[in-house]
C-alpha cells in the first residue's frame, strides 16, 4: 500500500525508527483522553437536581431506615449515573434492544447496559496496551511495515472491544439452550403441583426450587415470575415479560396458552397436561433430528481419519515391491 508506506516513511524520518509505533500509540491516547473529557463534561439531570433539593428539605431518617435504603441502592448504578451519556446509546431503540439482549443473557440489573459498554471500552484499552507492548518488546518495530504495525497494535484493541459482545452472544445462546432443555420437565412438575391442589403461584415457587440444581437459568426466570406475582403485578403481564426475557418460542407459546386459559376460564391443569405432552414430543423430535444429523457430520471426519491410513496399509506393500523390481 503506497499510502501506508509513505506515511511510515514520513513518521520514520520525523520521529525515528519508532515513529509509526509512537503515532499509533499517541492516537490511542488521544482517543482515550477525548472519551474521558466527554464523560467529565456530562451535564447533570435537572430531575436529579430537584430530587436533591427535595431530599435536603426532608426530615432526617432514622438509623434503621437509612440502613435499609443503603442496602436497596447497594449497586454500581449511582457511580455510573454521571457517565450515562457516554455509556448508553443515544437512541431509545438501541437502548431497549441492548437491554433485552442483556436480559436474555441473564443480566437483570438496571446498570447492565452501562456495565457492558464500560467493559467494551476497558477491554479495548487493555488490548491496545497489550498489543503495543508486545509489538515493541517482542517483535521489534525496526523491520515491521505499517500494515504489520497497525495489525499488531490495533488488532488486540479491536479484539478486546468486541470480546464483551461475543461473550453476551454466546451467553444468550447457552441460556436459551438450557431453557429449552429444562422447560418440558418444569411443565411436568408444575402439572403435578397443580393437580396436587397448589395454586399456580405456589407451583411456580416449588418448580423454581426443584430446578435450581439442574437448570439454574430457568429457575431464575420462575423466581422472577413468583416475586412479581407476589408484588401484585398482573399475571398475564408477568408471564408475557417472562416470554420476552427468555426469547424462546416454547416459552412464548406457553405464555399464550396460560393467558388464553385465564381469559376463557378453562382449568389450568388441562392446559398444562396438553402442553406438557406436546413439549415432551417436541423434545423427542429434537433428539431424533440431532441423531439424524450425526452421520452426516461424522462423514468428513471418518474419511480424513480412516481412508489415508487404509490406503497406506494397502498400497505400501505394492509400492515397495514395484520399487524393488524396478531396481
Amino acid at each position: 500500500m503506497p499510502l501506508f508506506d509513505m506515511l511510515s516513511q514520513i513518521l520514520t524520518n520525523a520521529l525515528g525508527p519508532f515513529g509509526p509505533v509512537i503515532a499509533v500509540g499517541g492516537l490511542g491516547v488521544v482517543v482515550v483522553l477525548l472519551a474521558v473529557a466527554m464523560m467529565m463534561r456530562e451535564k447533570n439531570d435537572p430531575m436529579a437536581k430537584l430530587g436533591n433539593v427535595g431530599r435536603e428539605g426532608t426530615v432526617e431518617k432514622t438509623k434503621g431506615d437509612a440502613k435499609k435504603d443503603k442496602l436497596r441502592r447497594a449497586s454500581s448504578n449511582e457511580k455510573l449515573e454521571k457517565y450515562k451519556g457516554f455509556l448508553e446509546p443515544k437512541s431509545a431503540e438501541d437502548l431497549s434492544s441492548m437491554q433485552l439482549k442483556l436480559m436474555q443473557a441473564g443480566y437483570q440489573s438496571r446498570d447492565a447496559v452501562r456495565a457492558f459498554y464500560l467493559a467494551q471500552v476497558a477491554f479495548g484499552i487493555v488490548g491496545l496496551i497489550v498489543g503495543l507492548s508486545y509489538f515493541i518488546f517482542a517483535l521489534g518495530p525496526e523491520n515491521a511495515t505499517t500494515q504489520q504495525t497497525v495489525m499488531w497494535v490495533l488488532g488486540p484493541g479491536a479484539a478486546g472491544y468486541f470480546l464483551p459482545k461475543y461473550w453476551i452472544t454466546r451467553r444468550v445462546e447457552t441460556r436459551k439452550e438450557e431453557i429449552i432443555n429444562g422447560f418440558p420437565d418444569s411443565l411436568d412438575m408444575m402439572l403435578v403441583c397443580v393437580e396436587a391442589g397448589q395454586s399456580l403461584d405456589q407451583s411456580i415457587i416449588r418448580v423454581a426450587k426443584e430446578l435450581r440444581a439442574s437448570y439454574p437459568s430457568l429457575a431464575d426466570e420462575y423466581e422472577i415470575v413468583a416475586h412479581e406475582m407476589k408484588a401484585g403485578k398482573d399475571k398475564s403481564t408477568v408471564l408475557s415479560d417472562m416470554g420476552e426475557r427468555c426469547g424462546v418460542s416454547d416459552v412464548s407459546s406457553f405464555v399464550t396458552v396460560m393467558n388464553q386459559s385465564t381469559t376463557f376460564g378453562t382449568p389450568i391443569a388441562d392446559a398444562l397436561r396438553v402442553y406438557s405432552a406436546e413439549m415432551r414430543d417436541k423434545r423427542v423430535m429434537r433428539a431424533e433430528e440431532a441423531a439424524n444429523k450425526l452421520p452426516t457430520k461424522m462423514t468428513l471426519a471418518t474419511m480424513m481419519l480412516t481412508v489415508p491410513p487404509l490406503l497406506l496399509i494397502l498400497v505400501s506393500p505394492s509400492v515397495v515391491n514395484i520399487t524393488q523390481i524396478s531396481q
